[in-house]
């Protein structure tokens, strides 16, 4: 990386705040307790699967689309068949599960070659949302805009909107810079502010976060479920926390960083229950 952005560059002095660097020390240590769980000695396998259907499950249910873990679980296994028809919220389930179960096959991808990670991401995520085929996997162009993530402010387009996912892919790049906790939140906040496909944001954001987490190591086992940790407290929290760091200054980045400190607390927690459940034969 020849020219590093200014966020790559900022990424040192903003780990360093007090609040954050706790956050991230208590997070690295609640991902190292789970990782050593009894039952994730042989059944990583079946954790992160059931990680994935609840961390889609929760994705959905942020963009307002309500369903049931049971429902989403048995559409992941093929047990349940799509509706050839879904209507809007079962197109955000479908998306969801599509961009979650993506990221189990990013690896190296979403730190080596972060535009293609994006890229398959939005196009496995927004294959039943989009008006237009051609809008799968590239940013948008000129012309186009987004309607998600309103109270955030007008999406950035042109030479902005450009700018600053290289920003974006920059800091994916980058990740080994700082604390995985302030890279992937970072990541997915510049996502969702920046909104550089016409649909579809949130689910890439989540998505690329729990890539990030897991590939960075603060995660390799991939059975915290991050996307649940966001929804503990309800998505207006969720999306509070968000304009923070979009319109509160240095406050809001922090608050947003905390937030998304205790929901990879929260998430850990419920990767611990997931694996206390596959200990126990109690899945599904």
């Amino acid at each position: 990386m020849a020219n590093p952005s200014p966020l790559l560059s900022a990424l040192t002095t903003i780990a360093a705040l007090p609040e954050v660097s706790a956050a991230s020390a208590h997070v690295r240590e609640v991902c190292t307790q789970l990782r050593w769980h009894e039952a994730l000695r042989r059944r990583i396998p079946e954790a992160a699967a059931e990680s994935r259907v609840r961390g889609a499950w929760a994705s959905a249910e942020l963009d307002g689309a309500r369903s049931t873990a049971s429902i989403v679980r048995d559409l992941m296994r093929g047990a349940r068949e799509r509706n050839p028809e879904p209507d809007p919220a079962e197109r955000v389930i479908h998306g969801a599960i599509s961009a979650t179960s993506e990221t189990e096959h990013l690896g190296q991808l979403v730190t080596r070659s972060p535009g293609q990670a994006l890229a398959r991401l939005h196009t496995v995520a927004a294959a039943q949302l989009v008006d237009d085929p051609d809008q799968l996997g590239r940013p948008r162009r000129e012309g186009e805009g987004c309607e998600e993530f309103a109270d955030l402010g007008v999406a950035p387009t042109g030479a902005e909107l450009r700018d600053r996912l290289n920003g974006i892919i920059a800091l994916m790049q980058g990740a080994s810079e700082a604390p995985a906790l302030v890279v992937a939140s970072i990541v997915h906040a510049e996502i969702a502010t920046v909104r550089p496909f016409v649909v579809g944001n949130g689910l890439v954001a989540r998505a690329v976060e729990r890539a990030l987490i897991a590939e960075t190591g603060l995660d390799p086992t991939r059975v915290a479920v991050p996307e649940a940790g966001h929804g503990h407290e309800g998505g207006p929290a969720y999306l509070g926390s968000l304009n923070g760091y979009v319109h509160g200054g240095q406050p809001g980045l922090v608050l947003w960083l905390r937030h998304c400190g205790d929901s990879l607390v929260a998430g850990a927690e419920e990767g611990w229950r997931i694996a206390d459940s596959v200990r126990a034969g109690r899945i599904g």
